[in-house]
C-alpha cells in the first residue's frame, strides 16, 4: 500500500482517476482504497458470477462511492442487469458500470483456444451491444476495437481502453495496444496506463509526458 500510495502522490497531478484493481482490493480492502481514494476512482474489480452474487458484490462496494466499477460483459445479460439494479441503490452518486469484453492480454489464437470463433473485434462489439442493452454505461475494449465500438453503438457509451503503450514503451502481456494519443483520438473516453508509470524509475516524469502527448 505504501508504494501504491507513492505512485498516487507522484501521478495524481496529471490524472483524472485513480485506478484500484483486483491485486491491491484483496491485498488492502476497503482500508487501502480509503487510504489512496483522495480523488475519483475506477475500481476494477472484473465482477462475473451468478446474478445474485454480483449484485451482492455491488452492493459491497457501494460505500466507497467508486466512480467506476468493472464486471465481465461475458456474465451476460441477467447478471448485468442485477448489477446495474445493485447499484442504483446509490443514487445519483452511484458508480458507473463498465463491462468488460476481450481482454487486451487476448489476441485471436487466444479466443479461438477458448472456442471463440471470429476476430476480437467482432468478439468486442457483440459483447458491448449485449452489455449496454442490459444496462451497462459503458465498456472497457482494447484501443484498436474503439473506433469499430463507436459505430457500433454511438456517442453515448463510456469506453474505456487499456492496452495503452507510449511510443518506445515495452508491451509486456498485452497483445493489443495503441499510443495515448491515438487511442484518445480513436474514441477514447478515458485511457487506462498502468505499468509505464508504475515501472517507470520516475513516475511522476511518466505520468506528465502521457498528458502532454494526449493534450
Amino acid at each position: 500500500m505504501t508504494r501504491a500510495a507513492a505512485w498516487a502522490r507522484a501521478a495524481g497531478p496529471h490524472c483524472a482517476l485513480f485506478k484500484l484493481g483486483l491485486e491491491f482490493f484483496l491485498a488492502n480492502g476497503a482500508m487501502g482504497y480509503r487510504a489512496i481514494a483522495d480523488r475519483p476512482v475506477f475500481l476494477d474489480l472484473k465482477l462475473h458470477d451468478i446474478p445474485n452474487t454480483v449484485a451482492g458484490g455491488v452492493r459491497a462496494v457501494l460505500p466507497l462511492a467508486p466512480r467506476l466499477l468493472t464486471l465481465h460483459a461475458a456474465g451476460g445479460v441477467a447478471m448485468i442487469a442485477a448489477a446495474r439494479q445493485a447499484a442504483e441503490a446509490a443514487g445519483t452518486a452511484r458508480p458507473l458500470l463498465l463491462a468488460v469484453t476481450v481482454l487486451t492480454s487476448l489476441d485471436a489464437a487466444a479466443l479461438a483456444s477458448i472456442g471463440i470463433t471470429g476476430t476480437s473485434a467482432e468478439q468486442v462489439v457483440r459483447l458491448a451491444k449485449l452489455a449496454v442493452s442490459a444496462g451497462a454505461d459503458g465498456i472497457v475494449c482494447s484501443p484498436l476495437e474503439v473506433a469499430a465500438v463507436r459505430a457500433a453503438l454511438g456517442p453515448g457509451p463510456k469506453l474505456v481502453v487499456p492496452g495503452i503503450r507510449p511510443a518506445g514503451a515495452a508491451v509486456g502481456d498485452q497483445a493489443r495496444v495503441m499510443t495515448p494519443a491515438e487511442a484518445v483520438a480513436a474514441g477514447a473516453d478515458w485511457i487506462v496506463v498502468g505499468r509505464p508509470i508504475t515501472g517507470a524509475a520516475d513516475p511522476g516524469a511518466a505520468a506528465s509526458a502521457i498528458a502532454a502527448d494526449i493534450a
